[in-house]
């Protein structure tokens, strides 16, 4: 990201108390772009784990999906990850067709169930994939790393970008010749999104997978970014 020093000059009517717009139409400014990135190590995560079932009977395709669900859900709160971890994302019925000579055919009904599992300890992360899938899952995916206090990295990041934007400040205003006299305006560029989530995982449920150890997973890192831009006044 490119950040920027612009000297100039802004109306003091629309950025500075009354009495100082009363003296002077504009004000000398010092504007600069600063920026930080915090890092931290990840200490929850969510994961989604589906089940499906198919039948020609669509009653079928429902009964088979509730038992298939509910045999995960017991694995997973067994695992005493919270009473509020699991909930539920999504759950479809609908029809498939296979298509002979330009012919729609019924083929049966695909009735699937999403639930999604925050998981506060990393390391069971792998666990609760492979009790997932031993359990009559038939997918997991979405896999995403966060932070439990994610406010105080933000705040650390946008605290670090300040003082980036005011030493960017004060080195302008040395090579300037001008002196800073105080600050203007401090906005933070804020993202109307969340960072988004880390590469999504998806892995179909077999039974190879299902009597495999848990399988590795490497969270990597956190990467908060803040920047901001301040406006001083010189003389």
């Amino acid at each position: 990201m490119l950040r920027s020093v612009i000297i100039g000059a802004v109306a003091a009517v629309l950025t500075v108390p009354p009495a100082l717009a009363q003296s002077s139409d504009t004000l000398p400014v010092i504007v600069t772009t600063g920026e930080a990135e915090v890092r931290r190590a990840p200490d929850r995560a969510w994961v989604t784990i589906n089940a499906e079932s198919r039948s020609k009977d669509p009653k079928e395709a429902q009964r088979q999906n509730v038992s298939a669900m509910d045999a995960v859900i017991a694995k997973l709160k067994g695992m005493n990850l919270g009473d509020d971890a699991i909930r539920t994302v999504a759950y479809e019925l609908h029809p498939e067709y296979d298509y002979v000579e330009g012919r729609q055919i019924l083929r049966g009904y695909l009735a699937r169930n999403s639930i999604e599992v925050r998981i506060d300890d990393i390391a069971r992360v792998g666990d609760v994939l492979g009790v997932s899938v031993g359990s009559g899952a038939t997918s997991v995916g979405g896999l995403r790393f966060d932070l439990k206090d994610r406010e105080t990295a933000e705040r650390e990041a946008l605290r670090l970008a300040v003082a980036d934007a005011r030493a960017r400040a004060d080195a302008a205003a040395a090579g300037a010749g001008v002196q800073i006299t105080g600050i203007l305006r401090i906005q933070e560029q804020r993202s109307p999104m969340p960072e988004p989530p880390r590469p999504m995982m998806r892995q179909m449920a077999t039974a190879e997978f299902a009597q495999a150890d848990a399988p590795p997973i490497s969270p990597g890192t956190i990467e908060i970014r803040s920047v901001v831009t301040l406006t001083v006044m010189i003389r």
